[in-house]
């Protein structure tokens, strides 16, 4: 496998740049860029499930293609959605402590 460059990573870099003018009042949540999958961009949200909602709906990313797992024992619930955003693929993914399933759906109504 040859090694990448940073000019590889460049549609993601230039998609977070686009996100950060889109989105500038949004809350802050952890972004990924990875050399593993450089047309890819992750944000991170470890704030609770509000901040994850906050942008689905941003992103315009329906409710039904939300996945969820867990929780289980040591696990927090996880809310997972992906979307093509400024010629990348944008994976968003909420972790939270909700325990009840009409929390999870409360969540993402």
């Amino acid at each position: 496998m040859s090694e990448l460059t940073m000019s590889d990573l460049a549609a993601s870099m230039r998609a977070l740049r686009v996100l950060v003018a889109d989105f500038p009042d949004l809350p802050a949540v952890n972004v990924e860029v990875s050399r593993r999958y450089p047309g890819r961009l992750e944000l991170i949200v470890h704030e609770g499930l509000g901040v994850f909602e906050v942008w689905r709906e941003a992103l315009g990313i329906p409710v039904e293609s939300v996945t969820c797992s867990g929780p289980r024992a040591g696990c927090p619930l996880v809310l997972e959605a992906s979307v093509d955003y400024a010629g990348i693929r944008l994976y968003v993914t909420g972790f939270g402590g909700v325990h009840h399933p009409a929390d999870v759906l409360e969540a993402v109504a």
